[in-house]
C-alpha cells in the first residue's frame, strides 16, 4: 500500500431493488473512478434487497477486490444480515450489524505488550510509513482485511499529524498485546482532544480532521484523541482487536 487510499462512503436509501440499483451504482462508481478503494455502503436505512441489489453489491465487490480495495457494509439490520447471511454474502465480505460495534474494554495496567516499537515519520515519508505499518500489523493475527483497514486508519492519523505538526516530526508506535494491537501516532502541534463518544467538528478550520476522525472511526475499533501528557502536541491512539487470540511474534520490520 505505497500509496494513499481514498476512501468513499455510499448512504443507501430506502430498498435495495431492481428501481434503485442504478442511481446506487452510479454513485458506487464514481467513488471507484475519482480512486477510492476503501468503501462503505451505509445500510441503515435499508431494509429490503432484492436479487439485483445482491447482484450489484457481488459485481462492486468483486471488482474492488481486483483492483486492490475493499467494500463493506455496515448499519445492517438483523432481518437483512439473516438474508445476507442464506445468500452467503457474508462469506466474502465485511459486513457490519447495526449496534454491533465491538466493545474495547480498558486494559489493565499490569498486561505488558508483547513487542513494541517506535519510529519517527517525516512529512515526506507517509507512504514508507505505511508500508512499515503493514508489515508489522501482517505478523500479527488479524484478517487481511483488518490489516488493510488499520493501515488505512493509521495512514490518517498520520497524515492529520503531519499537517499539524512541528519541526520535529511525528513518532508512530505499533505495540502488540495478548487481545488487541495499539498504534499511537504522536505530533508536537497544538492539542487537540475529543472523547470516544464526542462527535468531531464539522465546520471551520478543523473540518478536514473531524473527517478523518469519522473515517478513524469507520475502521478501527477504537480512537481516543488527547493531548501529551508532557509538551505540547497530541496522541491519537488507535485499537483493532484480534479476531482469535494468537500470541504475537516479534517484530519483522
Amino acid at each position: 500500500m505505497g500509496a494513499s487510499v481514498n476512501i468513499g462512503l455510499v448512504d443507501v436509501s430506502g430498498d435495495l431493488d431492481v428501481s434503485s440499483v442504478p442511481s446506487v451504482r452510479r454513485q458506487l462508481d464514481g467513488l471507484v473512478a475519482s480512486g477510492s478503494r476503501r468503501i462503505f455502503m451505509n445500510m441503515a436505512d435499508v431494509g429490503y434487497v432484492d436479487s439485483a441489489g445482491m447482484a450489484l453489491i457481488l459485481s462492486e465487490l468483486r471488482r474492488v477486490r481486483e483492483l486492490g480495495g475493499l467494500l463493506s457494509l455496515i448499519n445492517v439490520s438483523s432481518q437483512l444480515y439473516r438474508a445476507l447471511s442464506l445468500m452467503r454474502m457474508v462469506d466474502f465480505m465485511p459486513v457490519s450489524r447495526a449496534g454491533a460495534r465491538r466493545t474495547v474494554t480498558a486494559l489493565d495496567p499490569s498486561v505488558l505488550p508483547r513487542w513494541r516499537t517506535t519510529f519517527r515519520v517525516g512529512a515526506d515519508e507517509l507512504s514508507s510509513a505505511r508500508d512499515r505499518l503493514s508489515r508489522l500489523l501482517a505478523d500479527l493475527p488479524l484478517s487481511s482485511d483488518d490489516v488493510f483497514d488499520m493501515t488505512l486508519a493509521c495512514g490518517e492519523a498520520l497524515g492529520n499529524a503531519v499537517d499539524h505538526t512541528c519541526g520535529g516530526g511525528v513518532l508512530a508506535t505499533v505495540a502488540a498485546y495478548p487481545d488487541r494491537v495499539s498504534v499511537e501516532v504522536t505530533d508536537c502541534g497544538c492539542g487537540f482532544s475529543l472523547g470516544e463518544d464526542e462527535e468531531p467538528p464539522d465546520a471551520g478550520p478543523a473540518s478536514e480532521r473531524g473527517r478523518g476522525i469519522r473515517l478513524m472511526r469507520l475502521l478501527a475499533d477504537s480512537v481516543s484523541i488527547a493531548p501529551k501528557q508532557t509538551g505540547e502536541g497530541t496522541v491519537v491512539r488507535l485499537v483493532k482487536l484480534y479476531d482469535a487470540l494468537a500470541s504475537p511474534d516479534s517484530p519483522a520490520a
